[in-house]
C-alpha cells in the first residue's frame, strides 16, 4: 500500500514556507522590498487559493509562497507538493494556529499521494518539515488505502484480495474475522450473496471482522464489496464497465473507516461487514425475472442484474441488524441517479435517524467534507413492487437513488439506527491534489461524527 511521503524530519536544507490566503498576502506584500515586489508583480502573483509563486535569493532559490483559498479545507494546501520544485524540503516561515496546521498536514499528505503499484511517477512531492499527530497520520493513511484500493486493477484486487485487506488491519490492531465463502453462504443462510457472485469462478464471500470491547457503543459497518461489475446478464455497455473496478469503493470506504476507527482505539465495539462478490457473466449467473431468497425472509424480484450491490448488501444489513448495535453505517457505490443529482463530490445520504444525519452533516461542513441529505420518501416504495415476490430489486427509474436506499432499508430492523452513503469513490479528471481515479469521499467527515458521538 501506499505510503504517506510528504514529510521529513531532516531540516538541514529546509527553506522557509510562507502559507497565505489572498488578504494576508496583500498585506505582506506591502512590507516587501521594491525589488521583491517587483518580482512577484512580474509574476502576476496575488496569493489566490491553488497558487504557488517561487522567491529568489542571493544564491537561487530562497523561499516560496502558497495562496490558499478556504483556510479550513485540507484541499486548500494539497496543491503544494507537486507545485513545489522536486527534492525541496520546506518548513513554516510562520508559524500557524494548530488547527490550521494540522489541516496543512493533512492537505500535504493527500497532495503528495500518487498511485504508483504499475509504474513509478514522474516525479516525487516536495517534502514538508513536519511531525504529524498520530491522528493526522492515521486519517491520511486511511484516505490514501482507499485510493489505492479502488485504483487497483479487479485481477488483483478481487473477493480474495478484499478478505487479505480486512486480514491485515485485523492482525494490525488485533481484530478477529470470519469469512464465510462460496457454498458455505447458502449453508448459513446469506443467500442473495451468493445469487450475485455464483457465477465467477472468485467465490463470493462474507468477511466479518469485530474489535473492541463487550459493552461498550456497537457500531456496524457495511460496505459493498462487488469486485467488478459487469451488470452480469443485464450487460453494462463498454464505457459504463471500464471503471467498474471501482465497484468495491464501498467497501474501501468501509475498511478505511474501520482501520481509522481502530488505530485510534475510539471506544466502540466494532463489526464490520463487507460482502465480496464478482458480478460475472456465465452459465451461473442469475438471471432476469428470477426470485432470490433472502436472510431476513424477504424474496426479491430480479428486475435488472445490473442492480446488484442492494441485493448483496440485503442479506449484510439483515446482519447487521441482528448483531443489535448502536448504528448501522453502510457505503455503497450504488446508484447514477445520485451521480445526476449531486454530481461526483457530494456523496448522496440518506438516514432514517434525524440526530444521526444531522451530525453527519455538521461534520461535512466542519472538516469540509461534505454529504447531502436525500428523502427517504416511502411513498417512492411503489417502485419496487412486484408482482410475484415481496419487492422488485429495480422497478422505475424515476429517483433512482431513493428507491435504492428505500430497498436497503427494508433490510434495516425496526427501530435500528441507520445511514446509508451511495458514494461514487472516484475522480474523473485530474485536480490538484487529487489525481484522477479512486477517491475516499466523507471519510474524514465519518470519523469527525463518530468521535463526536463517542470519543
Amino acid at each position: 500500500m501506499s505510503q504517506i511521503n510528504g514529510f521529513t524530519s531532516d531540516t538541514s536544507h529546509a527553506l522557509p514556507l510562507h502559507v497565505m490566503t489572498r488578504e494576508q498576502y496583500a498585506g505582506w506584500r506591502a512590507q516587501q522590498s521594491d525589488a521583491l515586489g517587483a518580482w512577484l508583480d512580474a509574476q502576476r502573483f496575488n496569493g489566490s487559493g491553488g497558487s504557488v509563486v517561487l522567491l529568489p535569493g542571493e544564491h537561487g532559490l530562497a523561499g516560496a509562497i502558497v495562496g490558499v483559498g478556504d483556510p479550513g479545507d485540507v484541499y486548500s494546501y494539497a496543491h503544494a507538493p507537486f507545485a513545489l520544485p522536486e527534492g525541496t524540503v520546506w518548513t513554516l516561515a510562520d508559524a500557524l494556529a494548530p488547527e490550521i496546521e494540522t489541516l496543512l498536514q493533512i492537505g500535504w499528505g493527500l497532495g503528495s499521494y500518487r498511485f504508483a503499484r504499475y509504474r513509478t511517477p514522474n516525479r516525487a512531492p516536495a517534502q514538508l518539515a513536519a511531525t504529524p499527530s498520530a491522528e493526522v497520520r492515521d486519517v491520511v493513511a486511511a484516505s490514501l488505502r482507499v485510493r489505492d484500493w479502488v485504483n487497483t486493477p479487479t485481477e488483483d484486487m478481487g473477493p480474495q484480495q478484499l478478505e487479505d485487506a480486512a486480514r491485515e488491519l485485523a492482525t494490525a490492531h488485533g481484530a478477529q474475522v470470519e469469512v464465510i465463502t462460496g457454498d458455505a453462504l447458502l449453508e448459513q443462510n446469506f443467500p442473495s450473496i451468493h445469487a450475485v457472485g455464483r457465477a465467477s469462478h472468485r467465490a463470493p464471500r462474507l468477511i466479518v471482522l469485530r474489535w473492541g470491547t463487550p459493552g461498550q457503543p456497537h457500531v456496524a459497518l457495511v460496505g459493498k464489496g462487488v469486485c467488478f461489475d459487469t451488470g452480469g446478464l443485464d450487460i453494462k455497455p463498454g464505457d459504463g464497465m471500464r471503471n467498474m473496478k471501482k465497484d468495491m469503493g464501498g467497501a474501501a470506504h468501509a475498511l478505511g473507516l474501520a482501520g481509522l476507527i481502530m488505530a485510534q482505539q475510539l471506544p466502540v465495539q466494532l463489526t464490520l461487514l463487507i460482502p465480496a462478490v464478482e458480478n460475472a457473466i456465465g452459465p451461473d449467473a442469475f438471471r432476469p425475472g428470477e426470485v432470490i431468497a433472502t436472510r431476513k425472509g424477504l424474496s426479491i424480484e430480479i428486475d435488472n442484474t445490473d442492480a446488484e450491490g442492494r441485493v448483496i448488501l440485503a442479506d449484510a444489513l439483515t446482519y447487521a441488524s441482528e448483531q443489535q448495535p448502536e448504528i448501522v453505517l453502510d457505503f455503497a457505490t450504488l446508484t447514477g441517479a445520485a451521480r445526476i443529482a449531486l454530481g461526483p463530490d457530494l456523496p448522496a445520504l440518506f438516514s432514517n435517524d434525524d440526530t444521526l444525519a444531522q451530525q453527519w452533516l455538521q461534520a461535512g461542513e466542519s472538516v469540509r467534507d461534505p454529504v447531502w441529505r436525500m428523502p427517504l420518501w416511502r411513498p417512492y416504495l411503489r417502485y419496487l413492487h412486484s408482482n410475484i415476490a415481496d419487492l422488485a430489486n429495480a422497478g422505475s427509474r424515476m429517483a433512482g437513488s431513493v428507491t435504492a436506499a428505500l430497498y436497503l432499508e427494508r433490510f434495516i430492523a425496526e427501530g435500528q439506527t441507520w445511514a446509508h452513503l451511495d458514494v461514487y469513490a472516484w475522480n474523473d479528471g485530474e485536480r490538484p491534489g487529487r489525481p484522477a481515479g479512486g477517491e475516499a469521499l466523507a471519510l474524514r467527515s465519518a470519523w469527525a461524527m463518530l468521535k463526536t458521538r463517542y470519543a
